[in-house]
């Protein structure tokens, strides 16, 4: 594989694994060592985030709104409803703001891109309530401290959260033999095991699909699930903290377990928490995680080779997230001068914003949930849990990239006459832009046409 050469290496340290270029910051001299430096100067909790609601509070606050739909009379039922939906719509939009503001004024931009990445692989949607309120509370509690961490200790703060106990409906979900389950019968009340989160787990965020799992597994796993919820809720036992973790004795299913052909002879919490820790030690899920890694770092078919590299990374550090980075930053393939991958639209926005050198007092007011919406990449909001899609067939359909275009005409109307597109362009594609581009941007009729056809240029649409 031929090596990159400097300004190429210095293009892809920006844009493929960081998020974008910042005219008004220094390109770093040795792009990997800049890489590696983010690792001691990432910010779990930047000051972005500050005063966003916990996740204790937002779900406290849910429980007390069910309850008082359950007390209210006919006409404040819909007050109550409409009180609910503002107030976590506005705590949705915060979040969001957040989230663009920390990763715009990030010192440690590749760092924050295996945030969102994360983010994607643990999915939860904003769709279902009350995750419009906590998504953002979930990314900043079970995902931002983790990401330098062991991916052991991210999968359990993920699977405890309650984000995730809400969004795959675990929080109610009851053993077939349980104290609960028994109590219900007697009162004709149907109280039920739910496999959503055993399977998601299984699939989604450790051994991925085909990787020889059967259904008898997902159930056997859903059963040590069981007595996973959130504290406080209506209709539970009082337990743990009001809004947080909590673990249920009375919904539990008793009796040992066999997951993956292995007992789990443990009792209550304990059992579901001892087959996260045997799954994410297995080879079925640094296969995974290798992969979706290499495929959002190098190509939407990354090499083989590659991925078992970094699988074999994960295997002998017992899944320590730093070491996987490491080996995927020293890795040649990561450095091909093709831009291999398309950005999405949450990636060409905030490229865009970075890239325009956007003052953090100009953002304050702006509200960027509607713009992603519009983009068609709702932040915390995809279609299933599956995440958003990596590859570029789901982002380059005419229609999106119409979207786009019709933003950047809007943006560079707004930044006027500032900005010059010929000059802008090398800083923004250090690694060098195509003859035909140049030529197309210098022969715009207005220097915000010139601006526009930058943002929406071939090499700026890829990373």
């Amino acid at each position: 594989m031929v090596a990159p050469s400097d300004a190429t290496a210095t293009a892809i340290a920006l844009n493929r694994f960081g998020l974008g270029v910042r005219p008004d910051e220094p390109v770093p001299a040795d792009p990997k060592a800049w890489l590696l430096t983010q690792f001691e100067r990432y910010e779990a909790r930047p000051p972005a985030w500050a005063g966003q609601a916990d996740s204790a509070s937002t779900a406290t606050a849910y429980a007390d709104y069910q309850r008082a739909l359950r007390q209210a009379t006919a006409g404040s039922e819909l007050t109550i409803r409409q009180g609910q939906q503002s107030l976590s719509q506005t705590q949705y939009r915060s979040a969001v703001n957040a989230r663009v503001t920390s990763a715009l004024g990030t010192p440690a931009p590749f760092a924050e891109r295996l945030v969102h990445f994360w983010a994607n692989h643990f999915a939860v949607s904003s769709e279902k309530a009350p995750l419009a309120a906590l998504a953002g509370a979930f990314e900043l509690e079970a995902i931002r401290p983790h990401v330098f961490g062991r991916f052991e200790d991210m999968l359990l703060a993920v699977e405890r959260h309650p984000a995730m106990l809400f969004y795959l409906d675990q929080a109610r979900s009851v053993g077939p033999g349980s104290g609960q389950a028994r109590r219900a019968a007697k009162t004709g009340l149907q109280r039920g095991l739910n496999e959503n989160l055993a399977r998601e787990i299984l699939e989604l965020h450790t051994l991925g699909v085909r990787s020889g799992y059967s259904q008898d597994d997902v159930t056997e796993f859903a059963r040590a699930l069981t007595g996973w919820t959130v504290g406080g809720l209506v209709g539970l036992p009082p337990g743990g903290p009001p809004g947080g973790f909590s673990f249920q004795p009375f919904m539990h299913e008793p009796g040992s377990r066999k997951v993956l052909g292995r007992p789990y002879e443990q009792g209550g919490e304990a059992q579901a928490t001892a087959v996260l820790r045997d799954l994410a030690s297995l080879p079925a899920t640094a296969n995974h995680i290798a992969g979706k890694l290499a495929r959002h770092f190098v190509g939407d078919a990354p090499p083989q080779a590659l991925v078992d590299r970094l699988a074999d990374v994960y295997l002998r550090s017992r899944g320590d997230l730093p070491s996987v980075y490491r080996a995927l930053i020293d890795a040649p393939e990561a450095w091909a001068p093709q831009q291999a991958k398309f950005k999405t639209p949450w990636e060409w926005t905030l490229s865009t914003l970075r890239g325009l050198g956007t003052p953090m007092r100009e953002l304050a007011d702006r509200q960027f949930a509607p713009l992603l919406t519009q983009l068609g990449q709702p932040v915390w909001r995809p279609g299933s849990p599956a995440g958003y899609a990596d590859v570029a067939e789901s982002w380059v359909a005419p229609d999106l990239l119409m979207r786009r275009v019709e933003l950047a005409q809007r943006i560079a109307e707004r930044a006027g006459s500032t900005l010059d597109a010929r000059a802008l362009g090398p800083q923004l594609l250090p690694g060098g832009w195509s003859e035909a581009t140049a030529k197309t941007v210098s022969r715009a009729e207005s220097p915000a046409t010139a601006l526009a056809l930058l943002l929406v240029s071939p090499e700026f649409l890829r990373r």
